[in-house]
């Protein structure tokens, strides 16, 4: 990173985080002389025996409750596996064998270092260390938590033996404080709480004790990831969803390895910091306060894996924090569409928690399984999206009891105030669902908003599950600066742009230097009626001269599939303005001056919508520009694919209104052509 940038950075810490970044620096420093070299003995003396004995919890587990689905599902994942082969976000890695490369990202084919000084290492530089996040996500060791969940359902020594090797490979290769794996308490933390589970996992393999508790490479390992995150935790301007990460680490290996005389006190830290962050992180409604999707799921996954390890261990979390949880998951129950899916908001990277099934599986429906198993559901919850899975049945099982939920919401939330989520609805749970989520949150979580998009006052709009309206996703965090720039944008989303310009002023890729404010105007209908409208505002313009406001209206006609935007600007002068609308991937567009034509495919039947647009602006359809990039959409981290954006350009005079009118046609649908079903099925190049 240049100058620059780290002066923008600076500018956004309080002096309490300068001075603990400073506190940082320091151990950093000290620390070079205890780095281990790869192929060097590690000097690290420890106590010859545990605290305490590991305790797997699942002895007198009944494996007959795992449904034969789940149990298939997870054994093709796991062969596939003993093949090398797993998929961590747009692509299935073939070469994971028992001794990997742990270094090579496979995008670039470059190869991050491993032998120099962790903290001399600058992972962000895509040049020095490759897309760095394809080189940390195998080393999470999700593979191995798939693996070793195999094992456990079989007790075939193929997937022990097979997750063993790895294991010792990867502590053989990153040893303490050498290399990219040694550069973020994220991944240590997480990589923590798969150990804790391979271990739990394998617990009747006669070679685990060997593997883990008495083995004195896993000791040392264990510890300096332990001693790693209590020295350098998260904090100020960057305690999101890291610090989240790090303290479930923590917690879940004190309490599942509780074997250093330092195990109680990182274990009590790390209980304190979770309620803390539980609560602060959190809005009062239950949705993640970064306002990402991806990372309200991954929090949730962590909090869960956390308070049960507590429950198992004697060492509970306590009520609040199941009731923060509960909250959590009455909103993610809230907010998905009829195939179980969440909006697609801020960034994302498929960050996981736990997993020990098909990574490609949904995760929404394995935390509403959770959540119905730990608290029940409300009857408003979506039942056919709480699908039991292999984890929310250990889960449950290792707290052994029902936790106390705190008061819930009687009928399904439309409205998170306080989160900026509103949510217009008709025809709930059937093939004809219209769902529609609209933007007047706020920009994002503390003071750099670091997973945030200048999207104020998007829409995302969705029939029977499909995806008309879309949100672009992420696509990429580092390596490529003008991808980065277009997704997170507000050209990018169903916004207006104003003058050329983005709504907030972005610092650098996680870093925003100035944010729009949203204002709810009102919100009405939402529950009943025949209309539900939305409007809102935001000030995001008001830097720009002369100042302009944007205001958006959102009216939703139940019954007739009719769905109406105006934007509307005030200014005392005139602005260039763009205006945008991106289809999802299974839409097809055929645009005739003012008027989109829409169709697309759902249940064997062909679906239409015609779309009328502001007649004072000129309409172009852009599909996949690279120069600038225009016409994206991002199905996974690390994805993208050519969709079609409407891009209306013209002039905001004082008081403009653009009015576009969408109207679904709910009539009787067409049958698909099999020759078109056959094209929609066939495998994709």
């Amino acid at each position: 990173m240049n100058l620059g940038w780290y002066l923008r950075r600076l500018s956004k810490m309080s002096p309490a985080e300068v001075n603990g970044r400073m506190r940082d620096a320091w151990t950093k420093r000290r620390w070079r002389r205890r780095q281990v070299r790869p192929g060097a003995v590690d000097p690290l003396k420890l106590c010859g025996r545990n605290i305490a004995p590991f305790a797997s919890g699942l002895a007198d587990f009944d494996r007959a409750q795992v449904p034969a689905a789940v149990t298939a599902r997870i054994l093709r994942t796991a062969d596939a596996a003993l093949e090398g082969r797993f998929r961590f976000f747009d692509r299935e890695w073939q070469d994971l064998s028992a001794d990997p490369d742990w270094f090579l990202d496979p995008r670039t084919g470059k190869h991050a270092p491993q032998a120099d000084y962790a903290f001399d290492i600058d992972h962000r530089n895509a040049e020095r260390s490759g897309t760095v996040k394809y080189v940390w996500e195998p080393s999470r060791h999700h593979q191995l938590t798939v693996v070793a969940a195999a094992y456990y359902l079989t007790e075939d020594a193929r997937y022990a033996e097979f997750a063993a090797a790895q294991l010792r490979s990867w502590m053989r290769e990153n040893p303490f404080l050498s290399g990219v794996h040694w550069t973020s308490g994220i991944e240590i933390g997480i990589r923590l709480i798969s150990w804790v589970w391979v271990r739990r996992l394998l617990a009747s393999w006669p070679e685990v004790a060997a593997l883990f508790d008495d083995n004195p490479d896993f000791r040392r390992q264990l510890h300096h990831h332990q001693e790693y995150l209590a020295r350098l935790r998260s904090h100020g301007s960057s305690a999101n969803n890291h610090v989240i990460a790090e303290e479930a680490g923590q917690f879940a290996a004190c309490c599942a390895f509780p074997f250093f005389p330092e195990s109680h006190d990182w274990r009590n830290h790390a209980a304190a910091a979770l309620r803390r962050e539980a609560r602060l992180q959190t809005f009062e409604s239950g949705l993640n306060k970064e306002l990402a999707t991806s990372y309200h799921i991954l929090v949730l996954e962590l909090l869960l894996a956390a308070a049960v390890e507590g429950e198992a261990s004697g060492h509970p979390l306590g009520s609040d924090f199941w009731h923060r949880i509960c909250a959590m998951t009455d909103a993610l129950a809230a907010i998905i569409d009829m195939r179980g899916r969440p909006p697609r908001q801020g960034d994302g990277d498929q960050g996981r928690g736990l997993v020990l099934d098909d990574p490609d599986a949904n995760p929404c429906t394995s935390l509403l399984a959770s959540g119905a198993a730990f608290f029940g559901g409300c009857d408003w919850w979506p039942a056919e999206a709480v699908k039991p899975d292999l984890r929310t049945l250990l889960w449950r099982h290792l707290a052994g009891r029902k936790m106390p939920s705190g008061p819930r919401p009687a009928a399904i939330p439309n409205l998170f105030a306080d989160a900026g989520m509103t949510l217009l609805r008709d025809k709930t749970g059937t093939a004809d669902e219209i769902w529609c989520r609209c933007d007047h949150g706020p920009h994002g979580f503390l003071s750099i908003a670091a997973h945030a998009h200048s999207d104020a006052l998007s829409v995302e709009l969705r029939c029977g599950g499909v995806e008309l309206l879309v949100d672009p996703g992420t696509y990429t965090y580092q390596g490529e600066a003008a991808w980065r720039r277009y997704f997170r944008s507000t050209i990018a989303h169903n916004c207006l742009e104003l003058d050329g310009t983005d709504q907030s002023v972005s610092g650098g890729p996680f870093l925003w230097l100035k944010a729009a404010r949203s204002e709810l105007i009102t919100a009405s209908g939402l529950e009943s009626g025949p209309e539900a409208v939305w409007c809102a505002t935001h000030d995001g313009y008001c830097r720009l001269s002369p100042k302009a406001l944007h205001q958006r209206t959102v009216r939703l006609a139940r019954g007739t599939g009719k769905i109406v935007i105006e934007d509307l600007v005030r200014s005392a002068g005139k602005h260039d303005c763009r205006l945008a609308f991106h289809f999802g991937p299974e839409v097809d567009c055929y645009l005739d001056g003012g008027v989109a034509q829409l169709s697309w495919d759902a249940d064997g039947r062909r679906r239409r919508a015609t779309m009328r647009l502001p007649e004072a602006l000129a309409w172009e359809a852009v599909t996949g520009q690279a120069e600038p990039p225009l016409g994206w959409y991002s199905p996974c981290f690390g994805g993208k694919i050519p969709i079609t954006t409407l891009v209306g350009t013209g002039v905001a005079a004082s008081g403009a209104r653009f009015i576009t009118e969408l109207r679904i046609d709910l009539r009787e649908k067409e049958p698909v052509a099999t020759d078109t079903v056959a094209a929609t099925l066939a495998p994709q190049g």
